[in-house]
């Protein structure tokens, strides 16, 4: 008997796919659990449909992502901290405050997670680093950290 897969079963299907199974199996287990439903026209349209619509919200996703990108790469965020001799800060800027800079000046709101800073920015200055808006794109986000006098 041919099934659409509602979830994931493990060692049978994922989501999503279209699959051959034993009659009984579907019966007895698949359909009962809700975690499938018979593969007839009706089913197969819904689910091409449901996978159009998941394309166009890709697509717009995207296209969200690299407008987003044209603005970051536009912006460098300010941050102040303390700092000791030679530039160097007490303590770091971290991608929380970072984060939250952007929030609070520029209404722009980014995970701290997505921001590749392995570690804290620790001098004065300008610093670049990438930030990940989607699987495709890549953002270089600039921030200039002054000294409070």
């Amino acid at each position: 008997m041919k099934v659409i897969f509602l979830k994931d079963v493990k060692g049978k299907g994922k989501k999503g796919e279209v699959k051959n199974v034993a009659d009984g199996y579907a019966h007895n287990f698949l359909l009962k659990q809700g975690l499938a439903v018979e593969a007839n026209n009706a089913n197969i349209k819904t689910l091409e449909a449901q996978q159009n619509k998941e394309q166009v919200l890709a697509a717009e996703e995207l296209q969200q992502a690299k407008e987003l990108k044209e603005t970051l790469e536009k912006l460098t965020v300010e941050l102040s901290a303390k700092a000791g001799e030679g530039g160097r800060l007490f303590g770091s800027i971290t991608t929380k405050q970072i984060a939250d800079e952007l929030q609070k000046k520029h209404g722009i709101k980014i995970d701290k997670r997505k921001m590749d800073l392995p570690e804290g920015i620790r001098s004065l200055g300008h610093t670049k680093f990438p930030v990940k808006l989607h699987h495709e794109v890549t953002a270089t986000l600039t921030v200039h950290v002054k000294e409070i006098k």
